[in-house]
């Protein structure tokens, strides 16, 4: 078995997870050269990683150390991986809670939503400060559900590093693949810990780990060997309580077990070349005076190396255990404070025009009943302290912050102030939301924004070029699904509003509208599960019992030809004559990237003599002719207008020439013909063999085209894409069709065309025809 390994993992490179197809020996990832290193922390003489039995350390012995010895890293993974699991165990391990909480009892410490302990998932991201062998760790446990995707996506952009959770017996799953692009688009090293190594089926060479030796399968897993130090970890239980505190720790020798000992030995070789081709300073120790004898290699230059590679994003070390069973958790701990960067090792471009001055972003709020809003900050430079005035550059106002809080889950503590590389919650701040840029005042911001322009090097700065340099927010996807809103009466239509309000500033990707023809609220979100949700909170959080109308589809609309139109507004308001002609030509636009933002130009005649506040008068009235289409009422995407010519009366107003260009615009919709696009979704189903062919009819009846059939142990992995409108109700389905074994997730791809028959059919249920 170790020789086979070897030979798989002397060929195996991977930079992404960008594409995967696992399959029953090994795991293929294709893209630019990466390496995946296995290894864990050397640590000879401890024997207890945790406090003393009983002792729980307070939040206000968190230590607060040089910004060297912080890490702020998130948990990221599939749904059910055992993210939630994993971070209750490091805050025991740590001595931070009395008890281990089980995510099936409810009883975790940052699952603490009455949702996520009822649906055993969790749903918003929760943020823990605890240390670590004289660390201070700040970690985020985030969602797996693909429907709080942006919840990962806001944390990943204030986070320097991320451990990658797998299921050793499912392998690599689909949202692990979303998060792992998440990671690579905001260039996070991370680490992998393949997790429930206690599983049935779980497998080092199956799943994802080529280097990382567990002692023992399935039920028998008992620990681990180090390939860096040669060192077996084995844990062993004192009593009828197993909580993993206790484990032997001593060198592998060949008398205890030859075969383990020569594969270590082989791993151990193979994993000096891998480092050696990627660290030249390493290389350079293994040809000098180590080229005889590779088990002469200090372990901690080999550590120092895979350190330097891990945090230039060319290798990902990966470690195993079983968070559940409470063994590989400790070695976790020592390899995010090892191997993961501290926050003066990352780059942040726009730090230089900053220098010592704050600047800090703000990337999620939080509602308190007593205390108002709380706003999630991370200081990048500078420091924050209570009771100063800040200015959010986004938002061009100054607030006063009045307390600082050190977040543990839905526990706070008050600190005295906050340095830099850290996270923390602020009370006072009213108008901060996800994705703003906090500085210590307006002139600081244009200090930045000069020294940013002086150091361009003579090259001409736009003023929006210097603003992505500073404020560097959060992408936010388009929401796919809609449904009315509705309360119990219009007396507590006010307590609706307010409440919508504040679960808006928490959660980005949700959208209220609304309807201008009935005048109804219009939720939208990510998915089913995300508008339940919402639904829920305002159920128990503001007593407020409302009614959903049926969830909706959010279609688009886009045109099919090239047409041309001229338009007319003459109005005499009061003594003021308001004359504007205008002439537009639009064209459907064939990009990779759908987008509803048109793309505008200008014949030459046009621009020479168009000044700056018409053009954007212009633009607002393409713009807002885009926003609802004139079939269904659908955002318009994919379009280029050319502006031909334009005559305006002099005492005209902007508003007028924004009407008059919008009328023109939904003119040239109807001549050039409106096709409804829908929203296509990327599916993909893990079922048994048996209900295989019971799952592939069932899509097939609903439009689904399947791409590829895998096999991942002893299960099939249907992908496949499926129209968004064909998967309402799709999970109650697809459990009575395979007696509840099977399982799915979802993920919007793109907008497809739909055709004469279906685009009929849909205007005739719009129109209550049918």
């Amino acid at each position: 078995m170790g020789a086979r390994m070897l030979r798989i993992t002397r060929t195996f490179s991977v930079n992404t997870l960008k594409s995967s197809s696992l399959c029953n020996e090994h795991v293929y990832f294709r893209k630019t050269k990466m390496r995946l290193v296995s290894v864990t922390e050397q640590n000879c003489s401890l024997r207890n990683h945790s406090s003393a039995p009983g002792d729980v350390k307070s939040l206000r012995s968190v230590i607060n150390p040089h910004i060297s010895r912080i890490r702020n890293i998130g948990i990221m993974a599939h749904i059910d991986a055992g993210k939630t699991t994993t971070t209750e165990r490091m805050l025991y391990y740590s001595g931070y809670i009395r008890t281990l909480g089980d995510v099936d009892d409810g009883d975790t410490v940052t699952d603490f939503m009455v949702q996520e302990r009822e649906r055993g998932i969790t749903i918003q991201s929760a943020a823990v400060t605890f240390d670590w062998k004289d660390y201070r760790i700040n970690l985020i446990d985030t969602p797996g559900h693909v429907d709080f995707t942006v919840e990962v996506e806001r944390c990943l952009r204030v986070l320097d590093g991320a451990v990658a959770v797998f299921d050793a017996a499912a392998g690599v799953e689909a949202q692990t693949l979303t998060v792992w692009r998440q990671a690579d688009k905001h260039q996070i090293p991370r680490i992998c810990f393949l997790n429930k190594m206690d599983k049935n089926r779980a497998s080092c060479l199956k799943s994802l780990l080529y280097l990382q030796f567990p002692i023992g399968e399935a039920k028998t897993f008992r620990g681990l060997v180090d390939v860096v130090t040669k060192e077996q970890i084995i844990w062993k239980p004192t009593s009828d309580l197993d909580d993993g505190k206790n484990f032997e720790q001593k060198p592998l020798r060949e008398a205890d077990d030859s075969n383990l000992f020569q594969e270590v030995q082989d791993a151990r070789n193979t994993l000096i070349e891998q480092v050696a081709d990627l660290d030249d300073e390493f290389a350079e120790l293994v040809l000098g005076e180590y080229s005889e004898n590779f088990d002469l290699i200090p372990a901690d230059k080999l550590q120092s190396a895979i350190r330097r590679i891990t945090l230039a994003q060319k290798a990902v070390p990966v470690l195993c255990g079983s968070a559940l069973k409470n063994k590989g958790v400790q070695p976790l701990l020592d390899a995010i404070t090892m191997y993961l960067p501290a926050p003066n090792e990352r780059s942040y471009e726009f730090l230089q025009w900053y220098k010592d001055d704050l600047c800090a972003l703000a990337f999620k709020v939080l509602h308190d009943k007593c205390r108002g809003p709380l706003v999630f900050v991370r200081v990048y430079s500078g420091s924050l302290k209570p009771q100063s005035a800040v200015y959010n550059i986004n938002k061009s106002c100054t607030e006063r912050m009045s307390r600082l809080l050190l977040p543990f889950a839905d526990q706070q503590i008050e600190i005295p102030s906050l340095m830099p590389g850290n996270i923390a919650l602020t009370v006072g701040l009213k108008q901060s939301a996800t994705g703003d840029t906090i500085v210590s005042s307006k002139a600081s911001a244009v200090a930045a924004v000069r020294r940013a322009g002086r150091d361009a090097g003579g090259e001409k700065r736009s003023t929006s070029d210097i603003e992505s340099l500073l404020l560097a927010g959060v992408e936010i996807p388009d929401p796919v699904f809609f449904c009315t809103i509705e309360p119990p009466s219009m007396a507590k239509q006010q307590e609706l509003d307010n409440a919508l309000s504040c679960l808006q500033r928490e959660d980005p990707s949700l959208k209220v509208k609304l309807d201008p023809d009935t005048g109804q609220t219009i939720l939208c979100g990510m998915g089913e599960l995300h508008i339940e949700i919402i639904h829920d909170r305002i159920k128990r959080e503001y007593g407020i019992e409302t009614y959903l109308g049926p969830l909706q589809i959010a279609y688009r609309e886009t045109i099919l030809n090239a047409a041309q139109s001229t338009d007319t507004l003459d109005k005499t308001v009061g003594d003021k004559r308001h004359l504007v002609t205008a002439e537009l030509e639009v064209r459907p636009r064939l990009g990779e990237r759908a987008t509803t933002k048109p793309v505008i130009e200008y014949a030459a005649s046009v621009i020479e003599a168009l000044p700056q506040e018409l053009q954007e008068a212009i633009e607002n009235g393409i713009t807002n002719s885009c926003i609802q289409g004139p079939l269904l009422g659908f955002p318009v995407q994919d379009i280029d207008v050319t502006v031909q010519s334009l005559t305006v009366h002099p005492d005209t107003s902007h508003t007028m020439i924004s009407a008059c260009v919008s009328r023109c615009m939904q003119k040239a919709f109807k001549k050039a013909g409106i096709q409804i696009l829908e929203p296509l979704m990327n599916i993909e189903i893990t079922v048994s063999e048996d209900h295989l062919s019971a799952a592939l009819a069932d899509l097939a009846q609903r439009r689904g085209t399947i791409q590829e059939i895998q096999s991942r142990q002893d299960n099939r992995v249907v992908v496949a894409a499926v129209p968004l409108a064909e998967t309402m109700g799709y999970s109650t389905v697809l459990r009575t069709l395979t007696s509840g074994s099977a399982t799915f997730t979802l993920e919007l791809a793109s907008y497809q065309a739909l055709n004469s028959q279906e685009q009929s059919a849909l205007l005739q249920r719009r129109m209550g025809l049918v």
